[in-house]
């Protein structure tokens, strides 16, 4: 009777998804043959995610992690330019300058789909053709296998650009400072953009195959008959041994890394930022440039987060990740940020407090500090 009663659910599943696959809905939900399939589907807004997107993605991996039936879960965007771009932001602004919730059920929910991808026991397999930012990050790489092509841009663009006055949120406090070296904590900082095969050379992505080629795998992926991790690793390496682009070149930051390994295992941005002085070069000039642009107070907050996240749980990096995102909604800067950026476009923010200096570690304190009744619950 179980098996029956199981059979059901799995059908009026199958008709729920049907409904879904309609292409105007924002995000489609479909089974094909051993394979969940998540499609992100704004292409007009970069495939941004905003809390309806969210709020459908969610329950839907939680049920295909208990279906017998689905072997492995597949991600992708639609519209060629982009996986995800990042989050809605301007429905966050207008939510959080009246106050309203939905600025905190945004977070909550955002960080809650993260972590159910990265505590997701079926394989997890995101497809991050084209630009994958913010908040596109977060829905692919803390799954088993992300999968750049020569059109994947990566960045966390949260101090510098669309963001501004945030912090490379989404589990960013995860898996930055887990990669090799400081590379992630320049990432974070800097909000520097990687292009293709460098998304795999820094370690983000798992493999790396030409975007032409994307279709084809899905269907082999689609068609392995109760495929375990292995035999989608197996598949996914055919593909990415075969592929040659870009072979040859050298990793964009191979001869930065080992100045940035110094200069960004400073304990404090002002140290970092007397460091990058005292070396002068081009390469440093630069990161000057952009850091001089950003907010203080978010590269305090970041230099923090990344610095404390390096030895947490993926669960309690999500935690303090949701503190500082309500902290930063109480605050001037992300605001500041998005009307620079997004409304007046005049590309000019004026933050406050304007210097490093004057961003106090009490400050700095609060921002983390626990919220009680109000702290995200996993």
């Amino acid at each position: 009777r179980l098996r029956a009663l199981n059979r059901l659910q799995v059908i009026l599943q199958h008709l729920k998804m049907s409904k879904q696959t309609d292409s105007t809905a924002e995000v489609l939900l479909e089974k094909k043959g051993s394979a969940g399939i998540i499609t992100l589907n704004r292409p007009k807004a970069l495939n941004a995610l905003n809390l309806s997107m969210i709020q459908q993605i969610y329950p839907q991996i939680k049920m295909w992690e208990k279906d017998p039936e689905t072997f492995l879960i597949i991600i992708k965007g639609t519209g060629g330019k982009a996986f995800c771009a990042g989050g809605d932001i301007r429905a966050i602004t207008e939510a959080g300058k009246v106050g309203d919730k939905m600025s905190q059920d945004f977070f909550r929910g955002e960080y809650r789909l993260n972590n159910a991808i990265g505590t997701c026991k079926k394989p997890y397999v995101a497809l991050i053709d084209g630009i994958t930012m913010g908040g596109g990050v977060g829905v692919s790489v803390h799954g088993h296998f992300r999968v750049a092509t020569e059109k994947t841009l990566f960045a966390m663009p949260e101090t510098a650009i669309g963001k501004q006055g945030l912090f490379p949120d989404v589990g960013g406090g995860y898996f930055l400072p887990r990669l090799s070296g400081k590379i992630g904590y320049f990432l974070g900082l800097t909000g520097f953009r990687l292009k293709g095969r460098d998304v795999l050379k820094a370690g983000i992505a798992t493999h790396f195959i030409e975007s032409e080629k994307l279709p084809a795998l899905e269907k082999e992926l689609i068609a392995l008959k109760s495929p375990s991790k292995e035999k989608i690793a197996n598949l996914l390496n055919s593909y990415h041994m075969k592929c040659t682009v870009d072979q040859e070149k050298e990793f964009v930051l191979d001869e930065h890394m080992e100045k940035i390994n110094s200069i960004f295992s400073a304990n404090s941005m002002e140290e970092i930022v007397k460091k990058l002085k005292q070396d002068g070069s081009p390469f440093a000039v630069k990161q000057l440039e952009t850091l001089n642009k950003m907010s203080p107070t978010s590269l305090k907050l970041t230099l923090r987060q990344l610095r404390e996240g390096a030895s947490m749980s993926l669960q309690d990096v999500f935690m303090m990740e949701y503190r500082l995102s309500q902290a930063c909604m109480k605050g001037h800067d992300f605001y500041e940020g998005v009307r620079a950026v997004l409304i007046d476009k005049d590309q000019s923010p004026k933050w406050k407090p304007a210097a490093l200096e004057e961003v106090s570690d009490e400050f700095v304190d609060n921002c983390f500090k626990p919220l009680g009744n109000n702290d995200l619950k996993l």
